[in-house]
């Protein structure tokens, strides 16, 4: 299978592109992460999602600890080439490091950030210690 698909996508000065993890049943945004061409490419490649980690400075498989692994049922690019908006089914229901469902779990209310999703699960039994 050709690669030049990747030639399409515009990648920013650090080689990346932000991508959306969206629930292919509810439509609900479950987080936005970063993916380098290699992410992007073994994303379509498994259907598993794979990411860039800024954080950690490398190749990131959602769900590698946790098992919550993120199953790929479309891939799109927007119109500007820039952004990747995947439609996943989330194992275990949570995207979250925080054990929550979707990583946007705050409200703004009041001026004040107000958190309207509960824990599914406790992070401390989903990772394990540094």
């Amino acid at each position: 299978m050709s690669t030049s698909w990747l030639d399409e996508v515009k990648w920013d000065g650090q080689g990346l592109v932000t991508a959306i993890a969206q629930d292919a049943t509810s439509g609900r945004v479950l987080m936005v992460a970063w993916m380098n061409r290699e992410s992007l490419l073994l994303t379509a490649q498994t259907g598993i999602a794979h990411y860039w980690s800024r954080s950690r400075n490398r190749l990131w498989k959602k769900g590698e600890e946790s098992g919550h692994l993120q199953t790929v049922k479309e891939l799109r690019l927007d119109c500007d080439g820039d952004v990747i908006v995947m439609q996943i089914e989330q194992a275990g229901g949570i995207a979250c490091h925080t054990g929550r469902e979707s990583c946007f779990y705050r409200v703004l209310n009041g001026g004040a950030w107000e958190t309207v999703d509960a824990v599914r699960k406790d992070p401390a039994s989903i990772y394990r210690p540094s």
